[in-house]
């Protein structure tokens, strides 16, 4: 037969044991790292957005990348590029200081869908490949998903101070539907 006080010991270990289990799971390491990858997508993605809107690294500006547009078939190709470019860095912007994490991932999604689209599947590899647009959707939706880590402006919004798994799906889905909304307007 058992005491009441062995009995307690054990239960009061899976509490706390099951208490410390989600301050586990956000170590300074986890949140290090999610800093790094939204910082380096996100700034690649804001460089990317330059690009089109400045011209800036080599890139074609609003004319050069309203020509490339144009000529993969959207319509009002200046306009597209300016919205390309404007989604590109703010939502690189977003992703890089933890802001609307959500909506920044879903930013990115949405435009590298487009870029998918235009690219073609014709082969997965390099040059005229998908696996660079394929990993750049694929983190800017798993920080979406996950949230920016302790390290961002986001936590300092009450409603995305603690990360809901369903913002970053609703944010994703968002980014899909209007991605394909815009690609039925390529036609």
């Amino acid at each position: 037969m058992t005491s009441p006080s062995t009995t307690a010991k054990p239960q009061a270990t899976a509490t706390a044991g099951a208490a410390a289990l989600p301050a586990a799971l956000s170590t300074p390491g986890h949140d290090v790292g999610l800093l790094i990858l939204r910082l380096v997508l996100g700034l690649t993605m804001a460089a990317h957005g330059a690009q089109k809107l400045f011209g800036w690294f080599g890139g074609g500006g609003i004319s050069g990348t309203g020509q490339f547009f144009t000529a993969s078939g959207y319509p009002a190709g200046d306009a597209m590029a300016v919205l390309a470019g404007l989604t590109e860095t703010l939502g690189g912007l977003g992703l890089a200081v933890g802001l609307l994490t959500p909506l920044a991932g879903a930013a990115v999604v949405g435009t590298l869908i487009n870029a998918v689209a235009v690219h073609g599947a014709g082969s997965f590899f390099a040059p005229k490949g998908i696996e660079y647009e394929l990993l750049l959707i694929a983190a800017a939706a798993a920080l979406a998903l996950t949230g920016p880590g302790r390290y961002a402006v986001d936590r300092f919004l009450p409603v995305l101070r603690a990360h809901r798994l369903a913002h970053g799906a609703l944010a994703v889905a968002l980014g899909v539907v209007l991605a394909g909304a815009l690609l039925l307007v390529r036609g």
